[in-house]
Order: C-alpha cells, then sequence, then structure tokens
C-alpha cells in the first residue's frame, strides 16, 4: 500500500516522560516571641523568612502597621532593639493608648513625666522612654539626639544592683526577717526609675546647655555687628537670632514647668516610686502566702495573735513611707536650679538683643531728627528764595515804573533784594533756633 504524501509518520514509538516536580527546600522558621525574648535587631535591621507548611517556601513577612523600633534596657543594663507595635506595648506596661500618643510626632515638642500604676511616661525633648520597676523602653533609639542617652544608660545601669525580692516567704520567721531586712536596705539606693530619670534630665540639660551656648557664641558677635553698622543683613542675622532664641526658651521653659509641677505636686511624686509600689505588691503577695501556709498548720492562740501582729506591723511600715518623697524632689530640684541657670542664660542674651534694638532705635531717631533739621533749613532758605523770586516777578510784568528809567539801578537793586532775602533767612533761622526747632 503506498504511502500518502501528506501522513505524518511517528519518529518515535516512546513518548518521553515528563520530569516530577522537585520538593523546594525548607526555609527557617521565624520565631515570633513575646516582647522579654524578641529578637535582638542589629542597626541594619533585617526581615526574618517564615516557613510555610507542608514544604512550601514562604514569603517574607511585611512588617506590620504601626510597629515602631524600641530600645529595651533591663535593670543590669542589658539592651535590645525590638520592633513592637502599641497593643504590646499597651498590654507589657499597662498604660493607655493616649500616653503613647503623647510619644508620637504630634507631641514631639511638649515635655511630659506621667505616673501610671506599673510605668512612668517621660517625654523630655528627644527621649521618649515608659520606665517600669524593672525595664525602661525607649522609643527611636537610633536618633543622633538619642545615642548619647543611650551610652549613658549602657554605662552606667550595670554599676547599680538590681533589687531582688522573692516570690514567696519561708515559714520560718527568722527568714522572713532576713527578707524584709534585705528589702529596706535595697529601699535606701536610688530606685531603678529615678536613675533612667536621672539620666535623662542630665542628657536633656546637657543638651539645652549646649544649645544655648552655641547661641550665646553666634548671638554677641551678630549684634555687635549691627550696633556698629545698621544694614539689611545685619538686620537679617539678628531676626534669625531672636526667633532661634524663642524657640529655645520655649523648650527649656517646658522641661522646667514640667518639673515644677511635679515638685508642687508631692501626690503626683509618690506615684512615681515604681520600685517602692513594687516592692509592696511583692511583699504583700509573700506575706498572704505566708498566712495561707500558716492556716494550714495549727499554731497555738498566743503565737498567732504574735505572729498576726508582727505581720501587720511589717505591712503598716512599708505603707507608712508612701508619701516620702524627698529622694526625688532633691533629684528634681537639682534640675530645676540647673534649667532655671539655662532659662537665665537665655533670658541674658534677650536683654542683650533688646538693649542692641534699643540702642539701635536711638541711632534711628537721631538720624530721623537730623534729616528733620535739614529738611527745616531747607524749607527756610527756600522761603527766602521765593520772597526774593515773588520780588522779581513783580517787576517783570512790564508795568510803568519810574525806576525803569533810571541807568544803573538794576545791579544795586538785584543786590539789595538779595541781602533782604538773607536777612530774611538769618532771622527765621534764628527763631528756629530759639524755640529748640533746630540743634545748635
Amino acid at each position: 500500500m503506498g504511502k500518502n504524501p501528506f501522513s505524518f509518520r511517528r519518529t518515535s514509538g516512546r513518548r518521553r516522560l515528563k520530569k516530577t516536580a522537585e520538593a523546594p527546600p525548607m526555609s527557617i522558621e521565624a520565631a515570633s516571641s513575646p516582647l522579654y525574648s524578641s529578637t535582638v535587631v542589629s542597626n541594619s535591621i533585617s526581615v526574618l523568612t517564615a516557613a510555610g507548611a507542608g514544604g512550601t517556601t514562604s514569603k517574607p513577612k511585611k512588617k506590620t502597621g504601626g510597629a515602631r523600633l524600641w530600645m529595651r534596657f533591663d535593670r543590669i543594663g542589658i539592651s535590645e532593639l525590638v520592633e513592637c507595635d502599641k497593643s504590646t506595648i499597651i498590654k507589657r506596661v499597662a498604660i493607655p493608648a493616649r500616653d503613647l500618643r503623647i510619644l508620637g510626632p504630634v507631641f514631639s515638642q511638649s515635655s511630659n513625666i506621667l505616673a501610671r500604676e506599673k510605668a512612668m511616661v517621660v517625654n523630655l525633648e528627644f527621649i521618649k522612654a515608659i520606665v517600669t520597676a524593672e525595664e525602661v523602653l525607649l522609643l527611636d533609639p537610633l536618633r543622633q539626639e538619642v545615642l548619647p542617652f543611650v551610652d549613658q544608660l549602657r554605662q552606667q545601669l550595670p554599676r547599680k544592683t538590681p533589687v531582688k525580692v522573692q516570690g514567696a516567704c519561708s515559714l520560718n520567721g527568722q527568714d522572713n526577717d532576713m527578707h524584709f531586712s534585705a528589702v529596706e536596705g535595697a529601699e535606701n539606693d536610688l530606685p531603678f526609675e529615678f536613675q533612667v530619670l536621672e539620666i535623662a534630665l542630665e542628657v536633656v540639660c546637657t543638651y539645652l546647655d549646649s544649645s544655648v551656648a552655641d547661641l550665646e557664641r553666634d548671638a554677641y558677635p551678630v549684634l555687635d555687628d549691627l550696633a556698629r553698622n545698621v544694614s539689611t543683613k545685619n538686620l537679617e542675622h539678628v531676626r534669625s537670632l531672636k526667633s532661634n532664641l524663642t524657640r529655645l526658651l520655649a523648650r527649656v521653659q517646658k522641661v522646667r514647668d514640667e518639673i515644677e509641677h511635679l515638685l508642687d505636686d508631692n501626690e503626683d511624686m509618690a506615684h512615681l516610686y515604681l520600685t517602692r509600689k513594687w516592692i509592696q505588691n511583692q511583699q504583700s503577695e509573700a506575706l498572704l502566702t505566708t498566712t495561707a501556709s500558716n492556716s494550714m498548720v495549727p499554731v497555738p492562740s498566743h503565737l498567732q495573735r504574735l505572729s498576726s501582729n508582727r505581720s501587720g506591723s511589717l505591712v503598716t511600715s512599708n505603707f507608712m513611707d508612701d508619701n516620702d518623697v524627698e529622694d526625688l524632689e532633691m533629684l528634681l530640684e537639682a534640675y530645676f536650679m540647673q534649667l532655671d541657670g539655662t532659662r537665665n542664660k537665655i533670658l541674658s542674651v534677650r536683654e542683650y538683643i533688646d538693649d542692641t534694638e534699643d540702642y539701635v532705635n536711638i541711632q534711628l531717631d537721631n538720624q530721623r531728627n537730623e534729616l528733620i533739621q535739614l529738611q527745616l533749613t531747607l524749607t527756610i532758605a527756600s522761603f527766602a528764595i521765593a520772597m526774593e523770586t515773588l520780588i522779581a516777578a513783580i517787576f517783570g510784568m512790564n508795568i510803568p515804573c519810574p525806576l525803569y528809567n533810571v541807568h544803573g539801578i538794576f545791579g544795586f537793586f538785584v543786590g539789595g533784594t538779595s541781602a533782604f532775602c538773607a536777612l530774611l533767612f538769618l532771622f527765621v533761622l534764628g527763631y528756629a533756633r530759639w524755640k529748640k526747632l533746630l540743634g545748635s
């Protein structure tokens, strides 16, 4: 049978087998942990990839909305960078959401020190932190202005010994006495939250002092140039200088007013003692645990009364010091005086600016008076010349007059008229000097 020229023949009797798809390699699963066990982030923060179930390749996680960079410091100075959103921070430190708005960019130029139940919200210039009895959370720690504060925390916090309070007390009364005496001895040191507050105030005051020093260094030469030469360029420099001074004074005044507000209210200062409240809570839990354990063992009545009296006296002694704010008051007073000195420096620069402006105004007034005197002198001269012009205009009207027929009278007439006008000018000028309208 012949082959059709339009027929096709199979070149191979076997079909090619399809390649089986290889399973992609499984990626590393990113660990998601709470704030205490968050991954340490380096200065170049990278995004970790999470593995999908069933051996599929996962995509990088997108940054959650509202997550911001925080740095956490504990009592012994160990720090780590973490990214947390608002809800995580609120649950961690137990503060209302409006306090986080205070730390936002809207209130970047405000200064606040707020006391909450378990935390202290610090918003001083560029330092925005949340301080608890155990840790401090610093917002935007990689900013250029915040780096000195971070360095100070790393240097000074490890020098302090953290306060350790046991969760439960032993049934032995001697152990309880040793425990409470150790706590009372620890309370004599400056609490952790006040150490952080002191470092923050020191960094802010140092920054403001350096800003005022720069302002003084730039202000006095500019003002001296303006006093020597009143020009548009010098006036523009003084205007810029005065605006910078006003802004700096407002910043210093805000921090000073916030400290003054705390000094005027002992209750607010008492609420800032976070370590004291934390220790009292630990002691209360320990006493409750001791009471519960003693209730399970039969104790004679006289020993039970003695134990209850001793426990009540311990609680009373701990809660009687709630109004003792001497440590915080001395701390705030020191920085209040420093800020007051900084404010006085700014006010002295502003007074120097005001004095320079008064001096410049006096110079301008003097020049204006000289111009007025010159104008008055020229006006008197114009009046005398106008009188001579009037006489010349009268004789120039072609009215018949016998003086026209006198030979050689023109020169005498012009000379006499000019002399009369000169005498009139001197007379009016002397009258103006007599009335003190012109200077001597």
